[in-house]
């Protein structure tokens, strides 16, 4: 419970930061396949796609193929770190990209994978380097 509510509160304030950011930037065109996610400024996006289940399979991909999903989805420039699909549930993505283009992707997925899919959006950041270290501090290494 302790660790959700920490999860929780982490993404929230992510979440608020990315946003008190694009406040400011709200009515300018963000940028289109052209900025490249760097140490600094990139950003991990787990999307869960899960699927209505309450249609057959051909009619979500027919509804994602007209409303041009697999064309726009994932935008040029956003890396595929993952792409998998979980049974019983649909898929889940990792995206790497510049912070700056999360309004970009999320729009992407807004015109055109709902309907079949249900969404849910985790960003996080890459650990791996500073983990690592800490196990090598801790360990004597």
């Amino acid at each position: 419970m302790r660790s959700n509510r920490r999860t929780l509160t982490m993404v929230t304030l992510l979440v608020s930061a990315l946003a008190l950011t694009s406040t400011t930037m709200a009515q300018t065109t963000p940028p289109q396949g052209n900025a490249a996610p760097t140490a600094d400024n990139a950003v991990l996006l787990t999307v869960f796609f899960k699927h209505d289940q309450s249609r057959p399979l051909h009619e979500l991909n027919a509804q994602l193929e007209t409303q041009g999903f697999y064309k726009a989805f994932p935008p040029a420039g956003v890396e595929v770190v993952s792409w998998y699909v979980m049974m019983g549930i649909g898929q889940v993505i990792t995206l790497r990209l510049p912070a700056s283009r999360l309004r970009e992707v999320n729009r992407v997925i807004e015109d055109t994978a709902w309907g079949s899919y249900r969404t849910e959006f985790y960003p996080t950041y890459d650990y791996k380097a500073v983990g690592v270290a800490q196990h090598e501090k801790a360990a004597g290494n």
